[in-house]
């Protein structure tokens, strides 16, 4: 394979880093699914956790590094999930911690950010004004500054996941794994091509959030002039270069999703494996909704990377919309 940023002895490492609580999650069929998607389907479920994400796998990696250090102060940007794993890994560790985001981020993920004890600093914008005022503050304050994917430390915590499925050795076919900027599908993508190659890597992002699915399919940074989806979770508009060279690497393909098959996937992780998910979770779900053709007769692994939801949302979501009809 050539070479990513990732190294996978430094993924095998970071299994002692972590706090145990976020590691060996479980991994099971989901049999009640199978019916309505025509294939067989397994579950990584990252969301029985304190901060109801994967994201923290990588933040134990980085406050570890700060609490061995001279500074103890970090920041982040976050659309919600990152925030909450930071002031997290932050708190046990007695940094201080500074998470920017849109006052339009779910409700639940902000007060969650507070709640853990960390400043939050919200911006009159999206994400991406949230990542340009987390650099201005670490610039200006001389602390470190937190680029989810970019950081190396977040693949390769997220990675974790990738040797939890390889160690597992279930006979599977394919990964399905929301993309957004690049963490998850990176960290765990670069496992299975080192690891079990065999297994089709395939990224899930919304059609209304497409920025990394353009470049991996051009080659090169697309950027977009807005994201317009209820997935805020992957909803990015400038990708960074060296997370796209590493997708390029890792990927098999990356597919575009629409907001009803996100939200029927919600329906179906609700109503056949009794899961309360964020859109972004239910992206591999959808995947397989769209495409039952590609993926009939194989055996799929979803990773669910977060339950991080505004219920009022979720119920307008859940509530309203008929599932598909099946195969």
């Amino acid at each position: 394979m050539r070479e990513t940023r990732l190294d996978t002895a430094r993924i095998r490492a970071a299994r002692r880093v972590i706090d145990p609580i976020f590691l060996d999650t479980p991994l099971y069929r989901g049999e009640a699914l199978e019916p309505v998607l025509g294939c067989t389907v397994s579950i990584k479920l990252e969301t029985a956790n304190p901060v109801r994400s994967f994201k923290a796998r990588g933040t134990e990696m980085v406050a570890s590094l700060l609490a061995d250090g001279d500074s103890r102060a970090v920041v982040c940007a976050s659309a919600g999930n990152l925030g909450q794993a930071l002031a997290w890994s932050g708190r046990g560790r007695s940094l201080d911690t500074t998470v920017v985001a849109s006052r339009f981020a779910t409700a639940a993920k902000l007060d969650r950010i507070r709640a853990l004890g960390a400043t939050l600093e919200l911006v009159d914008g999206d994400h991406e004004l949230a990542r340009e005022r987390a650099a201005d503050i670490a610039r200006y304050e001389g602390i470190r500054l937190v680029e989810d994917s970019l950081d190396i430390e977040t693949c390769e915590g997220a990675a974790t996941i990738g040797l939890e499925l390889v160690d597992a050795a279930p006979s599977f076919d394919a990964v399905l794994i929301a993309l957004g900027g690049g963490a998850l599908a990176t960290g765990v993508g670069h496992v299975m091509k080192d690891l079990a190659p065999d297994v089709e890597v395939i990224c899930v992002q919304p059609l209304g959030a497409p920025a990394m699915t353009l470049s991996w399919r051009g080659r090169h940074v697309v950027t977009t002039e807005s994201a317009d989806t209820i997935a805020d979770g992957v909803a990015g508009r400038r990708p960074i270069p060296a997370v796209l060279d590493d997708l390029l690497l890792v990927a098999d393909d990356a597919v575009l999703v629409q907001e009803a098959s996100i939200i029927a996937g919600m329906r179906l992780l609700l109503d056949h494996a009794g899961l309360v998910v964020e859109p972004s979770a239910a992206l591999g779900i959808a995947a397989t909704l769209e495409d039952r053709e590609r993926f009939a007769g194989r055996h799929v692994v979803t990773i669910v990377c977060g339950s991080n939801v505004d219920m009022d949302a979720y119920h307008r979501w859940a509530g309203a919309t008929p599932l598909p009809a099946g195969p």
